[in-house]
């Protein structure tokens, strides 16, 4: 069988079930439970703590799994990520006393606060910066007034709770995180069962972001829709019974929907519908 880590709780837990699931692989129905079968699939999935994952993964002792880019590379694992799920998003940035710190190259000598030692140090170090990196577990934003630190590093979002905190960003992102698939660095990438996983997981990627578009528009005004509706390869035309129309359907970006029904409807389109896409294999 495949053996899949899966988050066990947090922020990738709850998008990471649901995205195997529309996968078509069998999920748990307790939190308490830390193994299951999926014997239709051939899969076993262990569900484990986010930070643990990539080191089990590098182990060998299961073929992938899913985790965010910041603790891959938090943990310094032989892991490497093979696929971007696109959920879980976040940003990485330093912040610090407003004024206290223009670039970079001011962190020089300076000691810096975060969650993420792994990837501060890497961070300072690919960029010759020779700093201290203290690792505190949880909420780093009191770091600075209670002097542990100058600096800190953390995940920001609104950048809110940094506001409040009396703090602002320098410089540019250290990095930018989202779940992804990942295996141990050097394994077999061609694999069947895990590029079938892969595939699969894809597949729920693209029916995310696609919908269905089918419309029927006048023949004059075909080569106008096509363009505005090109599919992926191209889109599916038929006749229609009365003379002169076709039927036309094509796959549109979800995001995208709305305008260009407003778009197809002033070219004289009618009948347009969208529907969601649930599997998809290009």
């Amino acid at each position: 069988m495949l053996r899949i880590a899966v988050p066990n709780k947090g922020s990738l837990s709850g998008p990471a079930a649901d995205m195997l699931h529309e996968a078509g692989y069998q999920q748990r129905r307790e939190s308490k439970e830390l193994r299951i079968v999926d014997p239709a699939n051939d899969v076993e999935f262990f569900y484990l703590r986010p930070r643990d994952i990539a080191i089990y993964v590098a182990s060998g002792q299961l073929d992938i799994g899913i985790t965010g880019r910041d603790l891959l590379i938090d943990s310094g694992a032989n892991a490497e990520e093979i696929l971007p799920l696109g959920f879980a998003r976040s940003t990485f940035r330093y912040a610090t006393k407003p004024g206290s710190i223009s670039d970079l190259a001011d962190l020089n000598g300076k000691t810096v606060a975060t969650s993420y030692e792994g990837i501060v140090a890497k961070h300072l170090a690919d960029n010759g910066i020779d700093a201290s990196v203290v690792h505190l577990d949880g909420a780093v934003e009191t770091a600075i007034q209670l002097g542990v630190a100058q600096v800190i590093a953390d995940v920001v979002e609104t950048g809110t709770s940094l506001r409040n905190a009396g703090l602002e960003v320098v410089g540019e992102p250290i990095m930018k995180s989202e779940a992804v698939v990942i295996r141990r660095t050097g394994a077999d990438g061609e694999e069947t069962k895990v590029q079938q996983f892969l595939r699969r997981l894809q597949g729920v990627l693209v029916a995310r972001t696609y919908v269905m578009m089918d419309y029927d528009c006048r023949v004059e005004q075909l080569e106008k829709a096509v363009a505005l509706t090109p599919g992926l390869e191209s889109p599916t035309i038929s006749p229609l019974h009365n003379e002169g129309w076709v039927a036309v359907r094509a796959m549109v970006p979800a995001k995208d929907a709305q305008r260009i029904m407003d778009d197809l409807y002033d070219i004289g389109a009618r009948a347009i519908l969208t529907t969601a896409i649930h599997a998809c294999r290009l």
